[in-house]
C-alpha cells in the first residue's frame, strides 16, 4: 500500500513556515566533498529522501559521515573504498537517484575512474546527459558503455583544462564540470555554464576549499586548476521552489503567512511573477509576507494581449515552479498561458485539476491556458495521484483550497522534494493527515 494524504480542503491558514534548505544545491555541495580528503561541514540540509539516499552513498563509498545536529552533516572523504562502485549494491541504490551523477566529475578529478548507472529520478520526459559527457571528455575523460547492465565506466589518465561551450545550460552538467576542472592540469573555460544561485554557491564553496574560479553568476566560468582542496564549512540557501509553492498556496486558500528567512537577493524573478498574477507580497526584514487576498487580478500585457508565463534557464523563470504557477492562476481573476519550455509531459497532472473545476485547456504538452475563476466556485475535493515532485506539490495546494476531502496518492513523489510537508502545513492550521 503507498502513502497517501487526506486533505480537508476550504479552510484559511495563517502563521510562519521556514523553507527547508535547497534541494539542488544539496545534492551539488555534497557530491562536492568527495573533492577533498579534509573534513567539510554543510549545515541547512533538508531532511528529506534524496538528500538523505546520496549521504548514505557517500557513506557507502567510505566516506566518514558524523551529523552533530539534524541538518548539519561533516563529511570526510579521506579513505574511500572505490571498489564499492562495482558493486551490485551501488548500481542498484544510483540508479534510483539522479544526483548521483554528479559524483563522477569529484571522482575523475580525484582518483581518475568512476562508475555511473543511467539515471532515474523524476517522469518528466527526456533528461539527457550529454552535456555532462561532452564535457567531461573535453576534459580528458574516456566513457564505456555496457549496455547488459545499463553502466558507464568513465576513466581518464589525467584531466586537463579546455575551452567549452555547452550545448544546453545544465545546472548538474555544470557542476560536474566545474567539480572536475577545479582539480584538471591548467585552464578550463565554460562558456553557455548554468549560473543558478545553486551553481554561485557550489563555486563559491569550492573557491573558500581553495579553487580559483571565477565569472561566478555569469554564463561564463574560468577555472585555474590546483593541485588539491581543502575542507570548509558551507550553508545551503533556503529553497526557492518551497518559497514559491508557499506563496501559491497562501494565495489559493487565502491566507495569510509568512515565509521566514528566504534570501529575498537571490530569488530572482520569482517574486515578480506571482505579482503579475495579482498576488501582493511585502518584505520585511528577510522575510516574506502574503496577506490574505480575497481576489488577485492578473496584469496583461501593455498592448492587452494575454499574460505568458514560460521557464528559461536562470535568471529566467524556474521551471520547477510552472505547475505551482498554473495552480495559483486558477482562482485569478483573469487569463494565463503556461508555457513550459524546458520539459515535455510536465503538464500532464491538469487533467486532475480539470477534474477538480479549474477551466484550463491544454493546448499541446508545453502549453496550457489557465482561465482564471476568480473564486465564482471553489475547486471539488478529487482523490489523485502525483506524477513528480513539483506536480505533487501543486495537487496539495488546489486540494487544500478545494471544497472537501481530496485523497493524493504517491506522495513518494512530494516526500522526496519536501520535508515532512505534512507536519510543517498543519502548524498553519492545514487539514492534513497522512495515510
Amino acid at each position: 500500500m503507498m502513502n497517501a494524504f487526506k486533505i480537508e480542503g476550504g479552510h484559511k491558514l495563517s502563521g510562519e513556515i521556514t523553507p527547508q534548505g535547497a534541494k539542488n544545491e544539496a545534492l551539488q555541495v555534497i557530491c562536492a566533498t568527495l573533492l577533498t580528503d579534509e573534513e567539510v561541514t554543510i549545515r541547512n540540509l533538508p531532511d528529506i529522501v534524496d538528500v538523505n539516499n546520496l549521504i548514505q552513498l557517500l557513506e557507502d563509498l567510505g566516506v566518514k559521515i558524523n551529523r552533530p545536529e539534524k541538518s548539519t552533516v561533516s563529511f570526510q572523504a579521506h579513505q574511500l573504498n572505490l571498489e564499492y562502485l562495482d558493486t551490485e549494491d551501488f548500481k542498484r541504490k544510483a540508479s534510483k537517484l539522479r544526483g548521483s551523477v554528479m559524483i563522477v566529475g569529484p571522482l575523475l578529478a580525484r582518483f581518475q575512474k568512476a562508475f555511473i548507472p543511467k539515471p532515474g529520478g523524476d517522469k518528466i520526459g527526456r533528461r539527457r546527459l550529454d552535456t555532462h559527457f561532452v564535457g567531461l571528455e573535453k576534459l580528458g575523460a574516456t566513457f564505456t558503455y555496457n549496455s547488459a547492465d545499463s553502466f558507464y565506466s568513465i576513466t581518464t589518465k589525467g584531466l586537463k583544462g579546455n575551452y567549452m561551450l555547452l550545448e544546453e545550460a545544465s545546472v548538474t552538467g555544470t557542476a560536474n564540470v566545474v567539480m572536475a576542472a577545479v582539480l584538471a592540469e591548467g585552464t578550463t573555460t565554460i562558456y553557455n555554464a548554468a549560473c543558478e544561485p545553486y551553481l554561485q554557491q557550489l563555486c563559491e564553496m569550492l573557491n573558500r576549499m581553495g579553487a580559483i574560479i571565477s565569472g561566478v553568476g555569469s554564463n561564463l566560468l574560468t577555472i585555474q586548476g590546483v593541485k588539491q582542496l581543502g575542507g570548509c564549512q558551507h550553508k545551503l540557501l533556503p529553497d526557492m521552489i518551497e518559497i514559491g509553492s508557499f506563496i501559491a498556496l497562501a494565495a489559493m486558500t487565502q491566507s495569510n503567512i509568512t515565509i521566514k528567512d528566504v534570501q529575498y537577493q537571490q530569488l530572482g524573478m520569482i517574486p515578480g511573477v506571482f505579482q503579475k498574477l495579482g498576488i501582493e507580497l511585502q518584505v520585511r526584514n528577510d522575510d516574506l509576507i502574503i496577506p490574505s487576498h480575497d481576489e488577485y487580478v492578473v496584469d496583461t500585457f501593455i498592448d492587452g494581449s494575454i499574460l505568458t508565463i514560460s521557464d528559461a534557464p536562470w535568471p529566467g523563470f524556474t521551471p520547477d515552479l510552472l505547475s505551482v504557477v498554473l495552480v495559483a492562476s486558477i482562482q485569478a481573476k483573469g487569463s494565463v498561458l503556461i508555457h513550459q519550455k524546458m520539459f515535455e509531459s510536465r503538464l500532464f497532472f491538469v487533467d486532475k485539476l480539470i477534474d477538480m473545476g479549474a477551466q484550463i485547456i491544454l493546448c499541446d504538452p508545453h502549453r496550457a491556458t489557465v482561465i482564471g475563476l476568480n473564486r465564482q466556485y471553489p475547486l471539488k475535493a478529487l482523490e489523485m495521484t502525483s506524477p513528480d515532485i513539483r506536480a505533487g506539490v501543486a495537487l496539495l495546494i488546489a486540494a487544500l483550497s478545494a471544497d472537501g476531502s481530496s485523497l493524493i496518492h504517491n506522495i513518494e513523489q512530494i516526500d522526496r522534494g519536501y520535508q515532512n510537508i505534512d507536519q510543517r502545513l498543519k502548524k498553519l492550521g492545514a487539514r492534513i493527515e497522512r495515510l
